[in-house]
């Protein structure tokens, strides 16, 4: 396979695989706290030390679709400076506990998969 090739591919996976486990991850994030934005990116920097983070514009996407399914909703905090925060929604909440289950089941299937030797 021409390197040119591969790296689109991976590109492509890359993407859709992170997609996802984004969305997971934010709404698991709020589930606990609120947060604006930006405290939400450096915390995946913090948490994976820089290596899954997702771009500014990716992030700010993904919050706007997670507002706009009612997973979500954002209001504004005026401390230093006029900043849109976020929090987990009722609606947020359900799914966040059915994606729960989802995830786990994926960390499983993955676990044995791993184990497996041909």
């Amino acid at each position: 396979m021409s390197l040119d090739r591969k790296s689109k591919v991976l590109k492509k996976f890359r993407k859709e695989i992170r997609s996802g486990i984004y969305s997971y991850l934010v709404l698991k994030l709020l589930e606990t706290r609120e947060l604006h934005g930006y405290a939400i990116r450096k915390f995946f920097e913090t948490l994976t030390s820089g290596k899954f983070v997702p771009s500014e514009g990716a992030l700010y996407d993904l919050l706007k679709g997670l507002q706009k399914h009612g997973l979500i909703e954002s209001f504004w905090v005026t401390d230093v400076r006029p900043r849109k925060c976020y929090r987990l929604t009722e609606l947020g909440k359900e799914v966040l506990e059915e994606i729960k289950v989802e995830i786990n089941l994926l960390k499983e299937v993955i676990e044995k998969l791993e184990e497996v030797r041909e």
